[in-house]
């Protein structure tokens, strides 16, 4: 029974991974044309930021998290549910990457880098005409250019850095895993972790 438990959390967890790969990537283009377009301060930047990049995903993790669980049969051990909720994070990691970072950013966008630059800037812009201090002035030249060398910096990955950042990003993914696990665990009565 355990076998087989295990091979649906597996299959489930691949399936939900694609949906909720599918989800975050939506997300995250929608939160991309929100700030080129409607965003024209940097609070607003910020507060989208948050909601888009945090809120949004965290929710969209611990809603499918309870999906799979429910797919399962409702019980799942601590390990159970490590693994299925890591395959579907590592799944839908690989399927952000597929659809926002390549497809999206490459193919229908192109310019997607340029175009967060300048919102960015222009918001920060906005920003600094708006206060009349002067060190707030200065502090606002400061991350104007700290934040273009960020995104200079992005232009210029190399493989290397992207095997790197693959790394971390799964020691992550795994580490978010454990958390989560601890969370929408529920064990089976007289199940042994």
């Amino acid at each position: 029974m355990s076998e087989e438990t295990d091979k649906k959390i597996k299959k489930q967890g691949l399936i939900k991974g694609v949906f909720l790969g599918l989800v975050i990537s939506a997300i995250s283009i929608i939160y991309f044309y929100f700030m080129i377009s409607l965003a024209k301060s940097a609070v607003v930047i910020t507060f989208g930021s948050i909601v888009f990049s945090y809120l949004l995903p965290l929710s969209a993790a611990a809603l499918f998290s309870l999906s799979l669980r429910t797919k399962i049969g409702g019980l799942w051990t601590m390990r159970q549910a490590g693994t299925g909720i890591f395959i579907m994070f590592f799944i839908s990691y690989l399927m952000v990457f597929v659809i926002k970072d390549q497809l999206f950013a490459k193919v229908i966008e192109p310019n997607m880098v340029q175009k967060t630059e300048a919102a960015m800037v222009n918001a920060l812009n906005k920003l600094k005409e708006e206060t009349t201090k002067p060190e707030e002035k200065k502090e606002a030249d400061a991350k104007i250019v700290e934040m273009k060398k960020a995104f200079d910096a992005e232009g210029t990955v190399t493989i290397g850095q992207q095997i790197q950042s693959l790394g971390i990003s799964i020691i992550f993914l795994f580490v978010l895993s454990i958390i989560f696990a601890a969370f929408f665990k529920r064990e089976p009565a007289g199940a042994v972790s």
